[in-house]
């Protein structure tokens, strides 16, 4: 299918399809007449790359995981394990952000809030 009627059906920009080819997301043939061509496939893979953004995989992760994750079956090891990875990750920015919380709330009210303590 051409790249007009992937964006389309998957709800994404030429644009963004264009960027997914460059970074080796998603990749497409040269029609003779220069026309991209993607496989009917793709539109389910950009499906499953929109969900990985949403559970905070950058695309660079996506990438790097690509052909583990469209290969694995819904119930994979590979991806539980990957999920519990994410988590970690997710706790740990979670410990930053509470303990940033606590050093602004510690300088509120003090003269100059950029001084140190």
């Amino acid at each position: 299918m051409r790249i007009g009627e992937l964006a389309a059906r998957t709800g994404t920009t030429r644009d963004t399809i264009r960027f997914y080819e460059k970074v080796g997301l998603v990749e497409g043939r040269r029609l003779p007449n220069g026309y991209r061509d993607f496989a009917p496939e793709t539109v389910e893979w950009l499906a499953y790359v929109r969900t990985a953004q949403t559970l905070g995989f950058t695309l660079a992760e996506i990438a790097r995981h690509g052909e583990e994750l469209r290969e694995a079956p819904d119930s994979a090891e590979a991806l539980s394990a990957l999920f519990e990875q994410k988590i970690r990750i997710v706790d740990a920015r979670m410990a930053e952000l509470a303990a940033l919380r606590a050093e602004l709330a510690d300088r509120v009210g003090t003269g100059c809030p950029l001084r140190t303590a």
